[in-house]
């Protein structure tokens, strides 16, 4: 993990609990395109379930925001149900498929890509 930090655009943060780390999840910055992508967002598997995931993003969310950037976007495994309930609820909206398709061209698989819509979630 210490490696995926030395990347100067990207921004890692943690969610503390009772003195505890349950949570990971870092900013990638693209000044080019003036976006901000939500990755590696992680939460420890005895802390899942009790909306710690919802409370991280909306924290990652914030944090974006507070840098100026309003385009904001994440990818997460089309299988992982639990991640897109969190992420929809936070105010996350699928991408043009069009759109999707010409990001996952170069990926592992075809990632669902979503697209913060602040007024889907009140922000």
């Amino acid at each position: 993990m210490t490696d995926w930090q030395r990347d100067d655009d990207v921004r890692a943060h943690v969610l503390v609990q009772d003195e505890r780390v349950v949570g990971y999840g870092e900013l990638w910055f693209d000044a080019e395109e003036d976006e901000v992508e939500l990755a590696r967002i992680i939460v420890a598997p005895d802390a899942r379930g009790k909306g710690l995931g919802r409370l991280l993003v909306r924290g990652l969310l914030a944090q974006a925001a507070a840098a100026g950037h309003h385009d904001i976007f994440l990818r997460v495994h089309p299988d992982n149900a639990t991640a897109l309930r969190c992420y929809r609820a936070a105010g996350f909206a699928p991408v043009d498929p069009a759109l999707a398709a010409t990001w996952n061209k170069t990926q592992p698989v075809d990632y669902a890509w979503l697209r913060h819509d602040p007024e889907a979630s009140g922000a």
